[in-house]
């Protein structure tokens, strides 16, 4: 993987091939997002192509396993780039891996990271169309104090970047609002034993859990919360938590779990039924999973693309310059970037056995 001939990146075509490396993870707790993830960006990359390319060149995108390590995958994702073998980079992976691969870039090319994250990025050549605290937690913590009443909360996260961050963002929020973090716990990545971490929620008083777990170990939690009987009263609410993690854990244990997104592919619009149908169309009944990590890939080829085909290049100057105020109709609806970030509509929603009901837009 990586192999500039291998990828169809070499010098003679890029005078008409664009090539963009995929970013997703293919191992590790997050690895259960990586065929959502493919699939969705192949998608994208189907109707660009179909469209007649970006300014006239045919897009293939070049994968990257983001699963691994922080310093592999940047490593990696250097060696593409220094090489001319790729001239743009996306992909959904964890906050550690953007932290290590952003700087390695150093705005050589267009990076558009695809997941929900901690906000507060601001390198250059760095776009980014996930949902972010102010769009997403806030209004949820607000949503649950106002219409659950619920405002005692445990935080359980794997600890890394993003749900440290998160962590402290929340409690800020609930500061605001006079609610409380009655405890926080954090594990490494990979954690399946979860005993300890449910014993500690039981105690805490707490009245639902702030999940900021990933793949693997979410649904490691789930069946260990719903196996202690907490589940009957203790909420949980997760800002990255999707159908596969639904499948995974079980119907009988995704009682009282919530989550809140940009898409779902239950979110009845015009936009997102359009893109469920060409979806399952192209890829049939056994595609991988259709969820908002998978549409976030989308996203971001179909965002590099549009800011190419603004800037008129690649060039990172350029498109940062022209970026501002673009709009465009995707699965989310209109989105329309501001400061590099995808402003869009969020969503909250309940879990019904292995499937989301749409509760409300935040």
């Amino acid at each position: 993987m990586g192999d500039p001939t291998a990828s169809g990146g070499t010098a003679a075509r890029g005078r008409d091939v664009l090539d963009m490396a995929l970013v997703i993870p293919l191992q590790g707790p997050a690895g259960i997002f990586g065929p959502s993830c493919e699939s969705c960006a192949a998608l994208a990359a189907q109707e660009i192509n179909a469209e007649g390319g970006v300014l006239g060149r045919e897009l293939n995108l070049v994968p990257v396993d983001g699963g691994r390590s922080p310093a592999e995958v940047a490593t990696e994702v250097d060696a593409l780039v220094s090489a001319g073998a790729v001239q743009a980079v996306t992909g959904w992976h964890i906050s550690a891996v953007r932290e290590a691969v952003a700087p390695r870039i150093g705005g050589r090319v267009p990076y558009a990271y695809t997941a929900l994250y901690e906000g507060g990025e601001s390198r250059p050549g760095v776009f980014l169309t996930g949902e972010t605290p102010d769009l997403q937690l806030g209004p949820t913590l607000d949503w649950f104090s106002g219409t659950a009443g619920v405002r005692r909360w445990t935080i359980v996260g794997d600890d890394y970047v993003w749900p440290r961050r998160t962590a402290t963002t929340a409690a800020r929020y609930l500061r605001r609002i006079g609610g409380t973090v009655c405890d926080e716990v954090f594990v490494p990545l990979g954690t399946t034993d979860f005993s300890n971490v449910v014993h500690r929620v039981e105690a805490s008083g707490c009245e639902a859990v702030l999940m900021l777990l990933i793949g693997d170990d979410a649904v490691a939690f789930n069946r260990a919360f719903s196996a202690s009987g907490l589940d009957r009263d203790i909420l949980r609410f997760s800002s990255l938590i999707e159908e596969n993690v639904l499948l995974a854990s079980g119907a009988d244990c995704t009682r009282g779990l919530m989550t809140s997104a940009g898409y779902f592919e239950d979110l009845a619009t015009s936009s997102g039924l359009e893109f469920a149908a060409t979806y399952f169309r192209e890829f049939g009944d056994e595609a991988p999973v259709l969820n908002s990590l998978g549409e976030s890939c989308y996203e971001g080829v179909r965002l590099l693309t549009e800011l190419t085909r603004r800037a008129g290049s690649t060039s990172v100057p350029t498109m940062m310059s022209v970026s501002e105020g673009l709009a465009y109709e995707s699965p989310r609806g209109t989105v329309e970037v501001h400061d590099r970030h995808l402003r869009q509509r969020v969503f909250l929603a309940l879990a019904d056995g292995l499937t989301w009901d749409v509760v409300q837009q935040l």
